[in-house]
């Protein structure tokens, strides 16, 4: 058994989860795939694909009746297989496509049970650093980060998994990233970023109305107070 285990939440977007799933089945790794609540037609795509390619797909509307996004149960349930098996989680985001090398350079960087997570920093399709690590535009080389980490592309250790329970995560929130990466530091926990290592981020493929935040911020930030949505 390979001691990573690599997962892809999924909420339709299936033209970029598609570039996504095939890059990593092409990089020669294993993939879970979680769909979270999917539309039927493209639940149906995602076990005809699964069957073509070779990857697991677990369908969230099986297993709970909690509306998406199910990110929570998500974490709780790949972090117990991890620990069952002991092996590091590896998150990447469905509108993240990594290179032929990025999930064995993040692996890399596990030399030791001081480190927590280990990043790749995010690009557009032109190159740029872009969201969520802008701040990252000023870091020249790998290295320790302090900074919130973001789950597009990012492994958490076996130590890490041990050392905090994901049981405990806010059931009132939807995103756990910034909150995650926190706690590895708070415990003790070195988290690298590697900006030698970058994929490509077509952030909020699977939810659309998220890019207010970048073309209407009243009206994102306004809709997020008043359906509760997005809470981090």
């Amino acid at each position: 058994m390979s001691n990573l285990y690599v997962i892809m939440p999924v909420k339709d977007s299936l033209t970029t989860a598609q570039q996504a799933i095939n890059a990593i089945i092409e990089s020669g790794h294993t993939l879970t795939v979680y769909d979270d609540n999917s539309t039927p037609e493209n639940a149906a795509l995602l076990d005809v694909w699964s069957r073509k390619q070779g990857f697991e797909v677990i369908h969230l509307c099986d297993k709970t009746n909690h509306p998406s996004p199910n990110y929570r149960w998500i974490l709780i349930e790949a972090q117990r297989k991890c620990i069952e098996n002991g092996q590091h989680l590896i998150i990447v985001e469905s509108d993240v496509i990594v290179a032929p090398k990025t999930i064995d350079t993040l692996l890399e960087a596990v030399s030791s049970r001081e480190v927590g997570m280990v990043a790749a920093v995010t690009h557009s399709v032109d190159g740029d650093i872009n969201f969520p690590y802008e701040y990252a535009r000023r870091i020249k080389k790998d290295g320790l980060c302090r900074k919130r980490f973001s789950f597009c592309c990012t492994l958490l250790t076996n130590s890490f998994l041990h050392a905090y329970d994901f049981e405990q995560l806010n059931p009132e929130k939807n995103w756990y990233d910034v909150h995650i990466s926190h706690m590895s530091v708070n415990l003790g926990f070195e988290n690298i970023l590697q900006v030698s290592n970058p994929v490509i981020h077509k952030p909020h493929s699977s939810r659309p109305w998220k890019q207010l935040k970048y073309t209407n911020p009243f009206l994102y930030y306004w809709r997020k107070f008043t359906t509760r949505k997005d809470r981090i």
